[in-house]
């Protein structure tokens, strides 16, 4: 179930969140250009905080847009990084960071173990929507979501403070690895991935999926 794999990642970020190599980094700079490990902290918190958000909202009458048609349609993705969506992504991560490394690793915790509490008890098929507005997604849509973020971003943190990137469930990283090798597919053409993939003499230079 795509809920089991989001909370096993949810839990190697919220370990992360509490290490001391964190607070030792704080207000350095992380590997993720733009952020400080401390923003960077906040903005890993933030994927597991807008999930209990999203559950708290009531369900949205909008019809639900596939997970692919989300990203394709998102603005941040070609957005160039000095843009004001970039910015606004940021400064998000950067509030949930003012509280400090202990008590954001310590809220995050509060937030995850509510999350194991509620998370079972929930249709995969409901309807729901980011704090921000829509459009809206399916509940494991929106796992899906938030658990690549939580993948991709477990990496940035753990590289930034010198950690060992924590090792996480076949079928989280499986279902991740699948989401962007399509998403990179939409974006530069099935061809250049199937090379990426394949003929190293062919590849392309990047197949990045953002």
């Amino acid at each position: 179930m795509i809920s089991e794999s989001y909370l096993a990642v949810a839990e190697a970020a919220v370990s992360l969140l509490g290490h001391r190599s964190v607070a030792d980094a704080w207000d350095e700079p992380s590997a993720l250009a733009g952020y400080a490990v401390s923003g960077l902290a906040g903005h890993l918190a933030g994927q597991v905080s807008v999930v209990a958000k999203a559950l708290d909202g009531p369900e949205p009458a909008t019809e639900p847009v596939a997970l692919l048609d989300y990203f394709l349609q998102a603005r941040w993705i070609d957005a160039e990084q000095d843009s004001e969506v970039h910015r606004g992504i940021r400064g998000s991560g950067e509030q949930y960071a003012e509280v400090g490394p202990h008590a954001l690793a310590a809220r995050t915790a509060e937030v995850l173990d509510r999350l194991r509490r509620d998370l079972p008890r929930q249709r995969p098929d409901r309807v729901v929507q980011f704090p921000w507005g829509p459009p809206s997604l399916r509940l494991d849509d929106l796992l899906t979501n938030r658990m690549m973020e939580l993948v991709v971003h477990l990496d940035d943190l753990a590289v930034s403070v010198g950690m060992p990137t924590p090792e996480l469930p076949a079928a989280a990283t499986d279902a991740v690895v699948a989401l962007l090798a399509t998403l990179a597919a939409r974006r530069h053409g099935a061809v250049p991935v199937l090379r990426a993939l394949t003929r190293a003499e062919r590849a392309p230079d990047t197949i990045a999926a953002f």
